[in-house]
């Protein structure tokens, strides 16, 4: 999700981490259950709205996957919206009721959580920050070998977000 982010304008910054989960200090290598892993993103509103990043989101993920995401399973790669407040959850749940019309023979298992303490990959893992930029063939052939971008174009068509710029 780094990648589909930071090149969305009006972002600022994207960090890789850990959310959701009860473990404090969670780490990539070791012991990261029950959390979620996830981006907190910096944007700018006067460029950016809330709801545009939702609907960024929302054509970048597989939100009918019960399993984890494309070739990643295992509930730490389940996808998941997590609020701040109530305006967020508000517009969260609307745009995920937009999903479930679109998609109404299939099930939408995205849950809308209320966000947590957000601990970023950091220390000897903090190779994993910018992946995408730092090792992109072997992050390019991941994604094309997950079939990442071929299951988003199946379920969101053009509205897909992803190139190999």
């Amino acid at each position: 999700m780094e990648s589909d982010f930071e090149k969305l304008s009006g972002v600022k910054d994207v960090i890789s981490g850990f959310t959701g989960g009860t473990l404090k200090n969670p780490t990539y290598n070791g012991n990261h259950e029950g959390h979620y892993e996830a981006v907190e993103i910096t944007y700018d509103p006067e460029t950016v709205s809330y709801q545009g990043l939702l609907d960024h989101y929302w054509v970048n993920i597989d939100p009918f996957d019960a399993e984890g995401q494309f070739c990643d399973k295992g509930h730490s790669y389940l996808s998941a919206i997590f609020v701040s407040n109530a305006e967020e959850r508000r517009l969260a749940e609307q745009s995920r009721q937009k999903v479930v019309k679109e998609f109404s023979t299939k099930q939408v298992i995205t849950p809308i959580l209320d966000a947590s303490i957000f601990y970023p990959i950091e220390g000897d893992e903090a190779y994993h920050q910018n992946y995408y930029k730092t090792n992109s063939i072997r992050y390019n052939f991941y994604r094309w070998n997950c079939g990442r971008d071929k299951r988003l174009r199946e379920i969101w068509g053009d509205r897909v977000t992803h190139n190999e710029d």
